[in-house]
């Protein structure tokens, strides 16, 4: 196998990050008792805002803080690995229209789902959690899916 062609610009990056999101998740978890999912870190934002009862939940309103500092570590992480690494910002041939629905289907999914992806896939996972696995296979199946059929049946018209 061409692992080249799989990982032209080689593959210990992924490795790391993946030890660091790993370890951060552990330390949180460990350290806190805390569980780092980013759809909660979405709705306990909205919760300085929007005074819908939903968003005024005892479990969003009482978190927000810990959970702007968890999001913020995150951006910051993403920005010193940037300016360490030293490569140019990589950016993404999808126009703005179709990122914008891909960030509302992916909220909506990830409140449907009661989590998203780092929550389940992460720390979910990684904590031996049936009801995570099941939802990370459903995420999986349901983008590989839907991949495969926008690219099919849009095919240059969100281009």
């Amino acid at each position: 196998m061409n692992w080249q062609a799989i990982f032209p610009q080689g593959w210990w990056h992924y490795w790391a990050g993946g030890l660091c999101i790993g370890a951060g998740t552990a330390l949180l978890f460990v350290l806190t008792g805390r569980i780092g999912g980013m759809s909660t870190v979405f709705s306990s934002t909205w919760s300085y805002v929007v005074r819908r009862p939903f968003f005024q939940q005892a479990r969003f309103v009482g978190s927000r803080g810990w959970r702007l500092v968890y999001a913020a570590g995150l951006l910051l992480g993403a920005y010193v690995w940037w300016c360490w690494a030293g490569q140019p910002a990589q950016h993404t041939a999808i126009g703005p229209l179709q990122l914008l629905l891909g960030g509302v289907l992916v909220g909506f999914g990830a409140r449907l789902g009661n989590g998203c992806t780092s929550g389940h896939g992460i720390c979910g996972l990684g904590s031996l959690q049936w009801p995570s696995l099941l939802a990370v296979l459903t995420f999986m199946a349901t983008g590989f899916i839907s991949a495969n059929v926008v690219a099919y049946c849009f095919q240059g018209w969100l281009a």
